[in-house]
């Protein structure tokens, strides 16, 4: 018996959710006394995992871009080899669409959005943020194998000291009905799915040509940018970048909202950020019932300050 991770990657790197997943999964195969594998799709270097805890890996070079009914075969077949009674997955775009597939395959229970270790092991029980990360549930699972989908940034990364053997793995592939015909990508440095700290703007920008500051406040931080609806809705930013309940969800470790009044179904999408800070120039904004700090200011006079500030304090802490 072994735990089993599936591992995300793009043009044969993985991305921050691998690694993550990975030390989780060591955690929780610690826990049961097991050994953890992980199953990876064209990953140039397999070992690396293994700075993260893995033991195994499983890597499918036959495998062409994301298709998550493919993928969720291909993922049974391995937890089968491996005889995987927990199999873990992230909580990206991807692996929210794959999961429900995966579990049916599994003929698993499925746990979404874990922020931690189990509680206990008999009867297995994890917890679950809940109700737009307003509150946490404690969830048994009682089937024979459990699929967790662990929520962004909940774990984090561990190294371990250990190393991973490779083997290549070549499960019998289900064809794809998924044609893709192009794919845009945002041309950030940092990505929002990836990013512990997120920038983000709205409205009290006042117009796309003042973004030069939650830029420079990004490029310091090393965070990603990203904006409110109504600014992706005017064309000031890309969509790619909107956040909230219709955009992306972001689970940041440092959200700065500037110049956004917290409209409910923003601070839905962002409420698993562990700190947020606002500013805004009107006090009254419902943003600042939900942030952990607060600046009331005019943005074109408080970030350039903060961004001096950032600066300074990293020249002298270099």
């Amino acid at each position: 018996m072994s735990v089993l991770v599936y591992t995300e990657s793009q043009e044969g790197q993985f991305k921050k959710v691998a690694l993550e997943v990975a030390s989780y999964g060591k955690a929780v195969a610690e826990q049961l006394g097991t050994t953890l594998t992980a199953l990876a799709f064209s990953a140039n270097d397999p070992s690396q995992l293994g700075n993260y805890g893995v033991d195994k890996v499983l890597n499918v070079t036959s495998a062409s871009r994301f298709d998550a009914k493919v993928y969720a075969n291909a993922i049974k077949q391995a937890a089968e080899k491996e005889n995987a009674k927990v199999v873990i997955v992230s909580s990206s775009a991807d692996s929210k669409y794959l999961a429900p597939l995966l579990a049916i395959e599994l003929d698993a229970a499925y746990a979404s959005n874990v922020v931690a270790t189990p509680t206990e092991v008999s009867p297995f029980t994890v917890k679950r943020s809940a109700f737009t990360n307003k509150a946490f549930s404690f969830t048994s699972l009682n089937t024979d194998v459990k699929l967790i989908g662990l929520s962004k940034n909940a774990y984090g990364l561990v190294e371990n000291s250990g190393s991973a053997t490779t083997e290549d793995f070549s499960p019998t592939l289900l064809d794809s009905n998924v044609e893709v015909k192009s794919v845009d990508r945002s041309t950030d440095k940092v990505t929002i799915a990836d990013a512990e700290i997120v920038v983000s703007g709205g409205r009290g920008l006042k117009g796309p040509e003042n973004w030069g500051i939650i830029e420079e406040l990004a490029e310091v931080l090393g965070a990603a940018t990203a904006c409110s609806k109504p600014v992706s809705d005017l064309g000031w930013r890309p969509h790619s970048e909107h956040v909230g309940q219709t955009g992306k969800p972001v689970a940041s470790n440092l959200y700065i909202a500037v110049g956004i009044s917290g409209a409910i179904q923003h601070l839905a999408g962002i409420n698993a950020s562990k700190v947020k800070l606002v500013i805004n120039t009107d006090p009254e904004a419902p943003f600042f019932k939900a942030a952990d700090y607060g600046v009331v200011g005019d943005a074109f006079e408080v970030v350039p300050i903060l961004i001096e500030k950032l600066k300074e304090f990293k020249s002298q802490n270099a």
